[in-house]
């Protein structure tokens, strides 16, 4: 049992109240009565029922307690029905080299893309959504869920120092999000794969090739500016300390390279996509993701509470009518 506004439930404190006045005053009448001769009595309660009189006030306050408990929304019991929710399998594949700490895209490159997926995440109804991680090596981060808070959650922990291998192992990403999808049916699974765009193993392209055999769609984000950035290199207090250098000590410029990921797009039939400072891309990509036609991923059943004040506001009516109407005039018989 449950109540749907629960704090309504605190007046019942002004039922007691009140009540234990009511008893006072009772009390109170029968002191006064005791106190007075039998002539006085007789006059008085000469037309007063008192039986009837503690009826009328008992079926008062029990109306009053149902008409709060009734006001409370009382929820009792169970009512089951089927839920049906349509829609993709969505694997977001994001690159977590330390590329992606340059600072053309402002704040960085990787919390430009941590926000703007964050959006796209919050606007997702139905679908179903995992997270790999990728640099040097590809890791399943999520599982595949509808569960978008503890997606939204996962995706805040991302950073570029989760995976100790360097580099920017796309083939790797891809073979990992074709095994994260189920293999019930040969489509309705997309891949956006979010990347400044290097690929130092080449096998990319080759893998695009059997996704879409497999029935995966492949969209992409290019992260970046292609004039390129230095990369930081943090302090453990999270200041920049210095610019990350090559084995000579020069500086290494990170080049954000699209081509790359618009040939991944094209040859697994999705759409390229492209996080700049003022634009909000993921309003895009949740408009190519609606219009994708969508199947039931899951039918199932859940119980819910059924809502029941209806009888309790009666009683609470009954009550209270029946507290107006009772007499409480005295019969006599002889009469």
């Amino acid at each position: 049992m449950a109540f749907r506004y629960i704090w309504v439930l605190g007046f019942f404190v002004l039922i007691i109240i009140l009540w234990a006045f009511n008893r006072i005053g009772e009390r109170s009448s029968r002191g006064f009565f005791s106190n007075t001769s039998d002539n006085v009595q007789a006059v008085i309660l000469a037309r007063l029922d008192l039986n009837k009189k503690q009826w009328q006030s008992r079926l008062f306050f029990l109306g009053l307690s149902f008409l709060i408990l009734a006001a409370s929304g009382p929820q009792i019991g169970t009512r089951v029905r089927p839920v049906e929710r349509k829609g993709v399998d969505l694997v977001i594949a994001f690159d977590t080299s330390t590329s992606m700490d340059a600072e053309d895209v402002k704040p960085s490159r990787l919390a430009k893309a941590k926000f703007e997926i964050g959006q796209l995440i919050s606007k997702l109804k139905g679908d179903r959504v995992a997270i790999i991680i990728f640099a040097g090596t590809s890791h399943l981060y999520l599982p595949l869920t509808t569960d978008y808070e503890a997606a939204l959650l996962f995706l805040n922990g991302i950073d570029t120092d989760m995976i100790p291998t360097q580099g920017t192992a796309i083939s790797a990403a891809m073979e990992n999000a074709m095994m994260a999808f189920t293999h019930e049916d040969d489509k309705y699974k997309v891949m956006l794969l979010i990347s400044d765009g290097e690929d130092h193993e080449g096998q990319a392209l080759e893998l695009a090739n059997q996704a879409v055999k497999a029935g995966l769609e492949i969209y992409t984000v290019g992260v970046g500016l292609e004039t390129g950035s230095l990369i930081p290199v943090r302090s453990t207090d999270g200041s920049r300390s210095d610019y990350k250098r090559d084995n000579k000590g020069k500086l290494i410029t990170s080049l954000m390279n699209p081509s790359i990921l618009k040939d991944l797009a094209a040859a697994g039939n999705g759409e390229y996509f492209h996080f700049t400072n003022n634009k909000d891309t993921h309003i895009d990509i949740a408009k190519s993701i609606e219009s994708m036609e969508k199947r039931t991923i899951s039918s199932h059943e859940y119980s819910e509470y059924e809502e029941r004040y209806q009888l309790v506001a009666f009683l609470a009516i009954f009550c209270l009518v029946g507290s107006l109407i009772i007499p409480t005039r005295l019969i006599n018989k002889n009469q």
